[in-house]
């Protein structure tokens, strides 16, 4: 009787990867004479020959340049370690269990990267098998299978607990019974044709139990694996990229008008569905998208759905951006309106002796009143010299770029309880100092807290303007000041 295994899981299509059934590889010599007579079997003998020649002259090669190839990889380690920073495992000890099974982990280096890579991809074929699976039976490859699978989908989605026996029946069809079979195999029809022969499952096993082996190295299969890995790879990156692509825009608040659209949308989403997700009808719902999103597999779809997006959705694509874009500009308001501040600067100005004529001193945000601190302690006044040096307070801006005159001068002097001045009723509203017989500079300090006056020593004659109380004048003094406004936002 011949004997045979379940080899590993390869792909040996071109485009999608396939289940590959071989041989075992450990032949008796019983089974050599037996498969003498069938050249198939012989061929198989001596190309299993010719590879163990070739796996024996490979062995003695690598014992050649086993010291090379040691001090390569001790090379190429230490330029790894000077590269790459050493983890502190006394720290990821302190983070319990967890980190200590992480810590206890090899780290990198390139020999264990190249024995694990080889062990990955002469085991990866079982996940390309099933990806091949999973494309065919959605692109419609058999339709009876498609078919089947929404068949299947069906039942499930219309009775959810069968869900608890999709494993097991998986289990039964796809495992146990062809493992069964392998065992027990079926006559060959020459015999089962006979009337007096039919197949039964009773009786001793006729055939080993099937296994399922990685694929050697540097055979077809293993470079049919790396192929289908390296193809993965990009499509995974492709997908990422596009993902990223498409979603993070809207999402990053790089445009903050779009993505506070969407958080507008998805919040009232969420709060519609925390209200009304249990009246939803689920089972049919889920039943609808299973047939859609199999459905668009099918090639004639996709066909008709490429044509009608080229015929009516891609011209009129920039439109509908555009309408999205207007409502999104009219609708969404990111910034309320901004709050207005008025702010009031004061121009100084101070009577030269020798021209008697008042000359530009200060813009200052402070009167500087003749009982001022500032003036008490003989300090100049804080400001600039010119008006377009006037700054708005931190995180503020001016609205308007010129200033108005402040034309209610007595308002603001009454609001600080400022004396010593004299207000100008018309006119530019010029707030004076007035100029009396003992004025504040004339004070003498007596160390007590108090102070004398001090009688002033060839005083100059001062203009006099008029006063509050009709028909009485004052003389002025030094210094005048008026107000002038701006409004400034936020």
């Amino acid at each position: 009787m011949d004997e045979f295994t379940v080899d590993a899981f390869v792909n040996r299509d071109e485009p999608i990867p396939v289940v590959s059934l071989d041989r075992h590889d450990d032949i008796s010599e019983e089974e050599e004479e037996y498969d003498g007579t069938q050249p198939e079997r012989k061929r198989d003998v001596f190309r299993r020959h010719a590879a163990n020649m070739k796996e024996n002259v490979r062995k003695v090669q690598g014992k050649a340049t086993e010291h090379g190839s040691s001090m390569q990889d001790r090379f190429l380690e230490k330029l790894l370690q000077q590269v790459i920073p050493i983890e502190d495992l006394s720290s990821n000890k302190d983070h319990g269990p967890i980190q200590d099974s992480f810590a206890e982990r090899p780290s990198f280096n390139i020999t264990t990267m190249s024995a694990n890579f080889r062990r990955f991809n002469a085991r990866i074929g079982v996940v390309f098998v099933f990806q091949s699976k999973v494309i065919r039976l959605l692109s419609w490859k058999h339709t009876s299978h498609t078919l089947s699978f929404l068949a299947i989908y069906t039942f499930v989605c219309l009775d959810p607990y069968l869900l608890s026996v999709l494993p097991l029946a998986v289990l039964l069809l796809a495992l146990l019974i062809p493992s069964f079979i392998a065992r027990h195999p079926a006559a060959p029809t020459t015999v089962l044709s006979n009337p007096n022969f039919a197949y039964t499952p009773t009786g001793p096993a006729l055939a080993p139990a099937p296994t399922v082996k990685p694929v050697k190295e540097l055979s077809k299969d293993f470079f049919r694996n790396m192929r289908d890995l390296q193809n993965s790879m990009e499509d995974f990156s492709q997908l990422h990229d596009k993902v990223l692509t498409v979603f993070t825009p809207p999402t990053n608040f790089s445009d903050e008008a779009l993505s506070s659209t969407l958080f507008l949308f998805t919040f009232a989403t969420a709060g519609f569905m925390f209200i009304a997700s249990h009246l939803m009808p689920w089972r049919l719902i889920f039943l609808i998208m299973g047939w859609v999103a199999t459905g668009l597999g099918h090639p004639t779809i996709q066909r008709q759905m490429q044509n009608t997006h080229q015929t009516h959705v891609a011209p009129h694509e920039e439109q509908a951006k555009s309408y999205l874009t207007s409502w999104i500009d009219k609708d969404i308001m990111l910034d309320s309106a901004p709050e207005l501040r008025e702010v009031e600067i004061f121009e100084l100005q101070h009577l030269s002796r020798s021209s008697g004529e008042w000359e530009a001193w200060l813009f200052t945000p402070l009167p500087y009143d003749p009982l001022s601190m500032e003036r008490v302690r003989g300090e100049r006044p804080k400001g600039t010299r010119f008006f377009e040096d006037v700054a708005a307070p931190r995180g503020w801006e001016w609205s308007e770029k010129k200033w108005a005159l402040d034309l209610w001068s007595r308002e603001w002097v009454e609001e600080r309880i400022i004396t010593g001045v004299e207000v100008e009723t018309e006119g530019e509203r010029w707030v004076y100092d007035i100029n009396y017989e003992y004025g504040i500079e004339d004070l003498d300090d007596l160390g007590d807290g108090s102070r004398t006056p001090v009688k002033r020593k060839g005083k100059e004659q001062r203009r006099p303007v008029p006063s509050w109380e009709e028909g009485s004048d004052v003389e002025i003094g030094e210094s005048r000041r008026r107000g002038s406004q701006r409004i400034h936002f936020i």
